[in-house]
């Protein structure tokens, strides 16, 4: 199987060169020259499968042709080692908790699996990997917990100043070994810009191997397919038309979710839910996108500017804005809205939702109001813990941490401060 840029389709690599650079040369993400649709036994025996049974499968078709299925069995069972449970909230209205793995956050399975297929090419490099990510939050955590003291690679995360909750920092700051982080003075939006550009600089790719955990990394978005069809086959009644609404930041997990329906999986409508960081509902609205500046919102991970996978949804729709608009609805929620849902959901249902989650459920509400009779699934992508100061400041009650975050907690943050210039980045690199 070959990868194309999506910036320009003559550009072709193999797997192991797509997962390597992350970032095409010419700026643009890969994408797999073939979607395989799976076969309909797949879907009729789905519930008799376990969750790794159903990554494989999902898996499989994609990488098979460059790695043996027992190399994909392998990295596939190492992802999958927690559950994602679909629980019930009233009928046909769905959470998908993502968030019960090591660092409590969607991430896991996508830093996990991208952590094993690295480190399958890498022992055949025979040098130091230096991957670079950016963090508007979890990201950091899932891939430095990922990566920690995994052998021949270096860590190094971006993330904006100020700009995420304390938990998320402890969780990446705090671990040392092959992990270093890079508070930046900027956004999340500079952090982004700032790796992208380190990954064409003719500079850093000659001393450097250089490639990315980011979901630019299409090593990252196969596995966050695998919740999509796990999903799927939870449902007792899967008759009626499905919805999946989505917390939109990078589009990494709405962009698997897109892949997910192009292979096969009967989805009726995604929702691209988001915050004040509102470009891919003006985009629905209007079919022109246009870059803004990330604002701060209390549901941080989503506050981006400029959503990398964006290209990728183009591409998928052959920049069909029609085709695309059919399958996709955007809707955006201020944090006033979202503080009132969080209160409401937990006083009525005795459900606590984190910032994200909350949004994604405001819009499979809105969605299910207006469409009634389908089946809704909404991603909670973070556990509550991980913004415990907002959780509890919006529903007045205190929220004991899981201990795998209160540990973080009493750890010393260990963070190098750099500005927002790339020079100064690119002096760090090399250094």
């Amino acid at each position: 199987m070959q990868f194309y840029s999506t910036s320009d389709r003559t550009i072709r690599v193999s797997l192991s060169d797509a997962v390597m650079r992350g970032l095409a040369p010419d700026g643009g993400l890969y994408m797999p020259e073939i979607i395989p649709e799976l076969p309909q036994s797949f879907f009729r025996d789905i519930t008799e499968k376990s969750f790794a049974e159903i990554a494989l499968a999902v898996a499989n078709p994609i990488l098979g042709k460059d790695l043996p299925t027992e190399v994909v069995r392998q990295i596939t069972d190492r992802a999958i080692q927690f559950d994602a449970p679909l629980v019930g909230l009233e009928d046909n209205f769905f959470s998908l908790e993502l968030f019960h793995g090591p660092t409590l956050a969607f991430k896991d399975f996508g830093a996990r699996f991208l952590s094993g297929l690295l480190g399958h090419f890498a022992s055949r490099l025979g040098r130091e990997i230096t991957i670079l990510v950016a963090t508007s939050g979890d990201t950091g955590s899932a891939v430095a917990n990922g990566f920690l003291k995994v052998p021949g690679t270096r860590i190094i995360i971006l993330y904006p100043s100020g700009k995420i909750s304390e938990i998320q920092e402890k969780q990446f700051t705090t671990l040392g070994a092959n992990v270093t982080a890079l508070e930046i003075d900027g956004t999340f939006d500079d952090c982004q810009a700032l790796v992208k550009r380190a990954f064409s600089d003719d500079e850093l790719n000659r001393k450097i191997s250089l490639t990315s955990a980011n979901s630019i990394n299409i090593g990252r978005l196969i596995p966050q397919m695998f919740y999509y069809f796990y999903a799927f086959a939870q449902l007792k009644d899967r008759n009626k038309p499905i919805v999946f609404s989505v917390p939109s930041g990078n589009l990494g997990n709405l962009t698997a979710g897109l892949i997910s329906k192009r292979m096969g999986l009967p989805v009726y409508q995604f929702i691209a839910a988001t915050n004040a960081n509102k470009v891919v509902p003006d985009y629905l609205q209007s079919a022109v996108f246009t870059l803004r500046d990330s604002v701060q919102t209390v549901s941080n991970a989503m506050d981006v500017g400029n959503p990398s996978n964006f290209s990728r949804v183009l591409d998928l729709y052959d920049y069909d804005f029609g085709k695309l608009s059919k399958d996709i609805t955007g809707l955006h929620f201020s944090d006033a809205e979202t503080r009132s849902v969080m209160a409401q959901v937990f006083e009525e249902k005795s459900y606590v939702l984190d910032p994200h989650t909350a949004i994604a459920y405001l819009g499979l509400k809105r969605y299910v109001t207006d469409h009634p009779g389908v089946t809704g699934i909404f991603l909670a992508t973070a556990h509550p813990g991980k913004f415990q100061s907002i959780v509890e400041e919006t529903l007045r009650q205190s929220l004991p941490l899981p201990e795998r975050l209160a540990g973080f907690l009493k750890k010393e943050k260990k963070s190098i401060r750099v500005t927002n210039r790339f020079e100064d980045v690119k002096a760090f690199l090399l250094a």
